[in-house]
């Protein structure tokens, strides 16, 4: 067992980017008495330091770092851009499968549909903060 006591005031400490926004995931766990040699580990006041109870309650993954306080870690979803792009693959298919596979014209609610996404793909909507409502998918 180490000495950690003359470098790290606590036993049990988390990881975490400093810069990111919080929450931000926990990138490490240590348990400073593991280790013979601290050589290469942060210094404590990058670390958060943690108590036995919440050193023995940390989860592999999916734990984060807000306010001073490990929190359950949720991952900000993908820019709309991003969704766009897979919510205009997805309705292509679908209106292909549908209609343009058996040569029907495509109804007007899925051409105004997938006209909204291409506007956010393309970048000529600004203004929209989330993606358009998807019409009813046609039942066999």
């Amino acid at each position: 067992m180490s000495n950690y006591q003359n470098l790290y005031p606590a036993r049990y400490y988390a990881s975490y980017d400093h810069s990111a926004t919080q929450p931000t995931p926990v990138t490490g766990w240590f348990d400073m008495g593991f280790y013979s040699n601290l050589d290469g580990f942060p210094p404590a006041s990058e670390l958060l330091p943690l108590t036995p109870a919440q050193w023995e309650a940390r989860q592999p993954c999916g734990q984060a770092v807000q306010d001073g306080k490990i929190v359950p870690y949720v991952p900000p979803p993908p820019p709309l851009k991003a969704q766009a792009t897979s919510a205009l693959q997805a309705a292509r298919q679908i209106v292909y499968n549908n209609y343009g596979i058996i040569g029907e014209p495509t109804p007007d609610n899925w051409v105004a549909y997938i006209k909204a996404l291409m506007a956010i793909v393309n970048g000529t909507d600004t203004t929209s903060k989330t993606l358009p409502t998807a019409p009813s998918e046609p039942t066999a």
